[in-house]
């Protein structure tokens, strides 16, 4: 007679919808760093033009990237890696790989949200109303600090260092010890 087993809380995703799912995730991703490198390209012009036009046409196209496209983008990685994660049998917690870029994620989301649009929204406002640029590190920092977030979770998720975590290893012990098909008693 077979044990009987737990079902999963969270049903794993089928081929087709495991594949869309991932081609989200991807796209999302490569969104974000592209958008990231749009930031650090604007930001840069703005840091080092002397040009009071270009400096306040850099900072205002950088506003529009960050309050109508990183957040989106932003959240659409987060919550695609997330059903990943937890809708295959990589898991959020198994692999130390999978839970670095979710954490990752998850602070780079917060960063853009509390540092990023802040420092952007007050260099528009300080050059808006004719002055210079306050702080190149405004408009600069923050590109640079994600670009490099995001060129190491590309590395990670190609090259899958680290292995298990405890909680994987430990998920892991059960399945190696029993054959299947049989109850070990």
């Amino acid at each position: 007679m077979k044990p009987k087993q737990k079902p999963h809380p969270i049903p794993k995703l089928g081929r087709p919808a495991r594949r869309a799912v991932l081609v989200v995730h991807v796209t999302a991703s490569a969104s974000w760093l592209g958008l990231t490198l749009g930031l650090l390209a604007l930001g840069t012009t703005a840091a080092g033009t002397g040009s009071a036009m270009t400096v306040e046409a850099s900072v205002r196209a950088m506003k529009l990237f960050a309050d109508w496209l990183l957040l989106p983008v932003a959240f659409l990685t987060l919550l695609s890696g997330l059903v990943l994660s937890l809708g295959t049998p990589w898991g959020l917690v198994r692999y130390r790989w999978v839970c670095t870029k979710f954490w990752l994620t998850l602070a780079t989301t917060t960063a853009t949200v509390f540092a990023l649009r802040p420092g952007v929204n007050s260099a528009v406002t300080a050059v808006a109303a004719g002055g210079p640029l306050p702080d190149a590190g405004d408009v600069l920092l923050g590109p640079v600090v994600s670009l490099s977030a995001y060129v190491f979770m590309t590395v990670i998720s190609v090259l899958k260092p680290w292995g298990l975590t405890r909680r994987g290893r430990r998920l892991r012990e059960p399945a190696r010890r029993a054959p299947a098909g049989r109850l070990r008693l």
